[in-house]
């Protein structure tokens, strides 16, 4: 359905909603999805868990992304020139910020009526998840940032073969772009669990059916770059916090994982074994075991 949320038109899936045994709202987990990434692709066990422990699972399409709003006139990034700002160290002022997109979750919130959320992210989303524990504290019962980073400088970077296939331009047409895509998503996916090529591609397409949209990734990924901040304001995050990083990941390496949970006071570190940058049924299993507990415990205090 879509929504009105931070003066926008914001894509949601709401679930879950309505009252525990106990006749109280059930809480409620906010899903962040990360660069380019449509709320479809949450894998369907992640949410059905959450709906089986008595969550309330919300998920939406980031602003640029799925079936949310585009913000056309807004342009296409020079990204030869961002990315020269970025190694020199210039300020990159971006079409929009992770602040604002932080914004848009919690318009979402305010839209359903929802007062406090447990808040997850993946990659990007996982960035946008700490924003918004910044920006309302109040409003966060838990973060758990998922493969994602906190921003800071002197990380390790993708690994050069991912950073070729990152920067390689597709043929024109949608299949080719599904090709390209499929081809990112092995090189980038989990070496210790697997997904089957006609099950990846069936995804992607999917995906691409539903919104192929290439020039929102690219603004998304400028405001990505140009949050410079965000690190050293980690410190000041009080929502209890899990991070789970992928010990495996050529994407994000396994450091920016650390370095995150190093910055959140109280943070707790699960690094996965064979886990790259994606979702796979191996890695939602062993996620899981650690996700819900999580959230139980943050919910009950």
């Amino acid at each position: 359905m879509k929504i009105r949320a931070n003066g926008i038109d914001i894509e949601v899936e709401d679930s879950g909603a309505g009252l525990d045994a106990q006749g109280r709202p059930r809480p409620v987990v906010l899903l962040i999805m990360g660069l380019g990434m449509q709320l479809i692709a949450w894998p369907p066990a992640l949410v059905q868990a959450l709906l089986d422990a008595g969550y309330r699972v919300i998920r939406f399409d980031n602003r640029d992304a799925g079936l949310s709003q585009k913000f056309e006139t807004l342009g296409q990034p020079k990204m030869l020139w961002t990315g020269l700002k970025y190694r020199l160290g210039w300020r990159i002022q971006p079409p929009y910020s992770l602040q604002d997109m932080a914004a848009d979750a919690l318009g979402v919130l305010d839209a359903l009526q929802v007062d406090k959320a447990h808040v997850v992210g993946v990659s990007m989303g996982g960035m946008i998840a700490q924003r918004l524990a910044l920006l309302a504290p109040a409003r966060v019962l838990s973060l758990s940032s998922i493969m994602s980073s906190s921003g800071a400088r002197g990380l390790p970077e993708a690994r050069p073969q991912v950073t070729r296939v990152l920067l390689s331009r597709p043929a024109k047409g949608l299949e080719a772009a599904i090709d390209h895509s499929v081809r990112l998503f092995k090189t980038i996916g989990s070496p210790g669990f697997l997904t089957q090529g006609n099950e990846l591609r069936d995804m992607v397409a999917a995906a691409a059916r539903r919104s192929f949209y290439p020039v929102g990734i690219l603004r998304q990924m400028v405001a990505v770059v140009a949050d410079r901040s965000r690190a050293d304001a980690l410190a000041s995050v009080t929502a209890p916090t899990l991070v789970v990083h992928g010990k495996a990941d050529p994407l994000v390496p396994f450091a920016c994982g650390e370095d995150t949970a190093r910055r959140i006071p109280g943070a707790r570190l699960i690094g996965i074994d064979g886990m790259g940058h994606d979702l796979p049924p191996g890695v939602v299993d062993i996620l899981l075991t650690a996700l819900i507990p999580h959230l139980g415990a943050a919910h009950s205090t």
